[in-house]
């Protein structure tokens, strides 16, 4: 037969099975070391021989040993693999990429200060049918290159340009949580306490449109109006004292940035604590829990009221475009909860909803 090397034309799949059948011949009587100083992957084409005559491997880290430009092209990449090596469907993927990789991150605020919180981000593209799959660090790596900078939307485009280019996709999106301290005055007794909010910032590209949009979970007390009336009912027709039932509930509230003008989220717990302000007290004195039983008692609220009273804030300002309230009221009276959506414009309908969405709203004090 012709050797490899001294055919004159490109070998096709005969002369390597030709060749194969060479190879192994020759192996199946050749001293294992002599196999792997050859080729350590021949030994993968013997049959019950593919550890048997590796040579002795090194259980030494080599700490001196660089993995230099020609060395990293000669490993393997299979994630980013030729079509071929799909599994299952060749359809395409929404969203793929990573999740809930944290890292510090310095944020401006409202008042001209800058605060650096632990912040989780997701990162994800759109991966085509005929594409294997994506190189995940390259998300986080786009992310890194960023990461020193004081965070706002503008920055998060400029990642989220950088990773969508590395991956030659058409939708992207982003996404960073974390929690956001607040200085919160009590009620009466002029004292004051940290309150943290659950905050998101997403940024999602999607058919060449972009939007920015914020979410926050505020966490407030409501008082039932029915069960309020029916204790004063008691009160003064029989003489009975009666309480009504309250419960911790959350709204989370997502809303499109509008209009150009920056919202803050600040701006956006402020229209929430207005809407219904009967939010949870951080430091409490007497004075405060009697003055936070008052409070209720002026907006006993059930939970479709919750919802269209943060929806009456957000439509009346011009920084808001579209936007969806979800509200739980976590009752003390049932062993369900009450729960409300509310949406405004195309970006939140949907016809299904996370199984999970409202358990998700349940919060650990």
């Amino acid at each position: 037969m012709n050797f490899v090397g001294e055919i004159d034309r490109e070998p096709d799949r005969a002369d390597a099975e030709e060749a194969l059948r060479l190879l192994r011949r020759w192996a199946v009587n050749a001293d294992p070391t002599e196999v792997a100083r050859l080729d350590p992957a021949i030994a993968r084409l013997l049959p019950g021989r593919e550890v048997g005559n590796y040579p002795d491997l090194s259980r030494v880290y080599p700490d001196d040993f660089v993995a230099d430009a020609d060395y990293r092209v000669t490993m393997p990449d299979l994630q980013n693999g030729p079509s071929s090596l799909i599994v299952g469907a060749k359809a395409q993927i929404q969203h793929v990429g990573i999740s809930n990789f944290r890292l510090p991150i310095r944020f401006h605020t409202r008042d001209g200060s800058d605060i650096t919180l632990e912040t989780s981000v997701t990162g994800t593209v759109s991966l085509i049918g005929e594409k294997k799959g994506i190189n995940m660090s390259r998300i986080m790596r786009s992310f890194y290159a960023h990461a020193e900078r004081t965070f706002s939307f503008s920055v998060l485009e400029a990642v989220l340009e950088d990773y969508k280019s590395d991956h030659d996709s058409i939708d992207a999106r982003l996404m960073m949580r974390f929690s956001f301290p607040a200085r919160v005055a009590s009620l009466r007794s002029g004292l004051s306490g940290w309150q943290y909010y659950d905050i998101a910032l997403e940024l999602v590209e999607r058919d060449g449109l972009r939007k920015r949009i914020i979410h926050l979970d505020y966490v407030y007390s409501s008082t039932c109006p029915c069960s309020l009336e029916l204790s004063e009912h008691a009160r003064q027709s029989r003489g009975q004292l009666a309480t009504p039932h309250s419960q911790r509930s959350v709204a989370r509230i997502s809303a499109v940035e509008s209009g150009g003008k920056r919202l803050w989220y600040e701006d956006l717990i402020d229209l929430a604590r207005a809407a219904v302000p009967t939010e949870t007290q951080v430091m409490v004195k007497r004075e405060d829990e009697q003055a936070f039983a008052e409070l209720n008692a002026a907006n006993p609220i059930f939970v479709e009221d919750a919802a269209r009273s943060f929806a009456e804030r957000l439509l009346a300002d011009e920084r808001i475009g579209d936007f969806r309230i979800v509200a739980s009221h976590q009752e003390s009276l049932h062993s369900h909860d009450a729960v409300s959506v509310l949406t405004e414009g195309s970006t939140f309908v949907s016809e299904s909803i996370d199984p999970r969405l409202f358990a998700s709203l349940h919060k650990i004090g």
